[in-house]
């Protein structure tokens, strides 16, 4: 069975940014929204060690965080 594409790909794609921050705490480089974040959740379900599409969703979220995106509601 092929594993979905990393998260950190299908966040980059998704902001539209070539590459993530090399100072995720000081330095933002994109924008991603909260339905992007659960579609790529959708996609990463079965590769995560989460129980609901909630779970999931923090998990992404962490990795966005960590890559130097915003997270904004929409």
């Amino acid at each position: 069975m092929l594993k979905s594409p990393p998260a950190s790909y299908l966040l980059k794609k998704a902001s539209g940014i070539a590459k993530g921050s090399g100072e995720p705490n000081k330095e933002k480089v994109g924008k991603v929204t909260e339905k992007q974040l659960e579609e790529i959740a959708k996609v990463k379900m079965e590769d995560l060690n989460a129980y609901d599409l909630e779970a999931a969703k923090k998990i992404i979220a962490g990795t966005a965080k960590n890559m130097g995106l915003e997270i904004v509601s929409g």
